[in-house]
């Protein structure tokens, strides 16, 4: 699978990874479509810096942008519990 990686503040890169384990409380998408936005461009660049105590100091804790999805499920935690709407 692909996934735009980034481990440093700045241009992120697309490439393979492995596909990831879920764990107990997770779901696995397989997306078919993505977009960017105003937020994954500021969790890119680590601006303002006022936001790097939550998303990293010097690096991303989260190596994988993307926050808008849509796609199918793939896999189900055994934790995972569908709330009304």
């Amino acid at each position: 699978m692909k996934a735009i990686v980034q481990e440093r503040y700045g241009s992120p890169d697309v490439r393979a990874i492995d596909k990831p384990v879920v764990e107990d409380d997770e779901v696995l998408v397989r997306v078919r479509a993505a977009s960017a936005n105003p937020a994954d461009w500021h969790f890119m660049r680590g601006l303002p810096y006022i936001m790097r105590p939550q998303s990293g100091l010097g690096k991303p804790k989260n190596s994988v942008l993307g926050r808008d999805i849509s796609g199918q499920v793939e896999a189900v935690g055994k934790d995972v519990t569908v709330s009304p709407r």
